[in-house]
């Protein structure tokens, strides 16, 4: 995502350019996150996950190599961050699915704020190496990179083992025949069933104030807030006046801010109070963006950017932990599913941004998206108290 936005700025020296790296990059979950919640459900989980990370390493070698013989356009970026976005959509559901499977309700928030470590760690090494890559190597040297440590992360994925999930399928209720009778149905009977499942989902989803919440207050965030990640490309070159080396670091202080969130939560023993960790994170990470907006100096938004990443940390680990506490066993992968759905609104939020900072600049676009976000969130915890209160794990 930083090599791509930084490469589509240096070509195009347009926010609404760069603001379309993050569309393409998240608008698989407006259209397949419910189905990948679906399929967490019904299939291996393991080999569901393998599947997208093999795709993110196709796309990254495909790109790689046209970088290397000098025949890209800027708009191939668009394509190399959609097919990513296929994985992204997919993978979710199933990998805080599969920690649930690991860990049990009592470990859980331990297991999804260790996950969370370690893509904080990747988002706050990331950045500065791609940044530094691009200063000292180019575009094409941060891609080949890239590919290497994709190609050596799904080789070790490949060893993690996973516990059996005995009757898994059958409690879902694909149908109301046996596996070998959906292997015999028509192709319009298995979409009819398929369909059936995601509408319960749905269904199961909004029946409960406390995962209606975290689908609201998840919509929200995605709209107004992550898209600032794509605009701190453009922050970085037009008003900080720095190069890709600080534009890396400063990209990458969000995700030590949240690495050090993660890791707090990670090392608690008992928690009974999750919503409030996830409303108050949200509203944290709302109140710096709104501060880093009006930011002129890079020693400044540096720190700004540090405290948004332990407000998104308290965001992004009890977003799925809450949900899977929450859910009947048999539904966590669609519930989950429903909440990849709204994590569907970032593209959204990523081309309003894009717009608006063509019209106003940069930073009135996320200045005002800060405030109207602070808005809102703050008004889904007012009217949805059971996000405040006590989060009871469902065993049945």
């Amino acid at each position: 995502m930083t090599t791509l936005s930084w490469f589509v700025l240096d070509r195009t020296d347009s926010a609404f350019s760069v603001g379309l790296v993050g569309f393409f990059g998240m608008v698989p979950f407006l259209v397949l996150g419910i189905f990948g919640g679906y399929l967490a459900d019904v299939l291996d989980r393991k080999l569901l996950i393998a599947v997208t990370q093999f795709l993110n390493l196709i796309s990254a070698v495909i790109m790689c190599v046209l970088l290397s013989l000098d025949i890209v356009e800027y708009w191939y970026a668009y394509i190399a961050i959609i097919i990513p976005g296929l994985g992204w959509s997919l993978d979710m559901p199933s990998r805080r699915s599969l920690i649930m499977d690991i860990m049990g309700p009592q470990g859980l928030t331990n297991g999804v704020a260790l996950d969370s470590v370690g893509m904080h760690i990747s988002k706050m090494i990331g950045p500065a190496l791609a940044g530094a890559l691009i200063a000292f190597t180019g575009v094409q040297g941060s891609y080949i990179l890239l590919s290497v440590v994709m190609a050596v992360g799904c080789l070790l994925f490949l060893k993690v083992s996973q516990p059996d999930r005995p009757n898994q399928i059958a409690k879902s209720k694909i149908s109301s025949g046996t596996t070998s009778d959906l292997a015999g149905s028509s192709e319009r009977k298995l979409m009819r069933e398929v369909f059936s499942n995601l509408a319960e989902g749905f269904k199961y989803a909004f029946s409960s104030q406390t995962i209606v919440a975290v689908i609201v207050i998840t919509v929200f965030m995605n709209l107004l807030l992550f898209p600032y990640m794509q605009m701190v490309t453009v922050v970085s070159k037009n008003i900080l006046f720095v190069g890709p080396l600080l534009m890396g670091i400063l990209m990458s202080s969000d995700g030590l801010g949240a690495l050090v969130g993660s890791t707090l939560i990670a090392s608690r023993n008992k928690m009974v109070y999750h919503g409030r960790i996830y409303l108050y994170g949200s509203i944290l990470s709302l109140i710096a963006l709104m501060v880093f907006s009006m930011s002129s100096w890079y020693l400044v938004s540096l720190p700004l950017l540090l405290i948004l990443g332990i407000g998104t940390s308290g965001f992004g680990t009890m977003q799925s932990a809450i949900v899977l506490l929450v859910s009947r066993p048999e539904l966590r992968g669609r519930a989950l599913g429903v909440v990849t759905l709204a994590i569907g609104a970032g593209p959204i939020g990523s081309l309003v941004v894009g717009a608006v900072s063509e019209w106003i600049g940069p930073a009135n676009a996320l200045l005002f998206n800060s405030i109207i976000g602070l808005v809102l969130v703050c008004l889904s915890g007012l009217f949805m108290p059971s996000i405040r209160g006590k989060i009871i794990p469902e065993n049945n």
